[in-house]
């Protein structure tokens, strides 16, 4: 490779969560993160994108089955991270969406992130200002 020939790159571009409920998490998620609705959402296949065009889906599963987190009985699939200016309001506005809120977090109470759930039962982490 030559200093002319640059390597390609990529950016994430969608993420796609199972679920059992795709409208409703995408609800969530809409409502969390005030990304829009994508237009062909339906009770298969449902997603919220940033104005940017970024994705999160959400497709059905039969017999899904919610992450088990912090242990690995049900492994969590993934693990999203979203940043806040206000980590106690947002982490307070998350839970009345219906988020849930695992006794075990790691670290200690100043971190600055808290681990939450999703009503599907998929771990995240709510990250205060940098």
């Amino acid at each position: 490779m030559t200093t002319t020939d640059a390597a390609p790159t990529m950016t994430v571009d969608a993420i796609t969560l199972d679920c059992a409920d795709p409208l409703a998490l995408a609800a969530f998620y809409r409502q969390a993160t005030g990304y829009a609705l994508h237009e062909r959402s339906c009770a298969e296949f449902a997603g919220v994108t940033r104005p940017d065009g970024f994705f999160i889906g959400f497709q059905r599963v039969d017999d899904y089955r919610a992450p088990s987190w912090p242990g690995q009985d049900v492994p969590q699939q993934l693990h999203a991270c979203f940043r806040t200016d206000d980590l106690e309001g947002m982490t307070a506005r998350l839970l009345e969406l219906g988020a849930g809120r695992p006794e075990f977090q790691p670290g200690d109470a100043s971190g600055g992130f808290v681990v939450l759930t999703d009503p599907a039962g998929h771990p995240f982490c709510v990250m205060g200002p940098r």
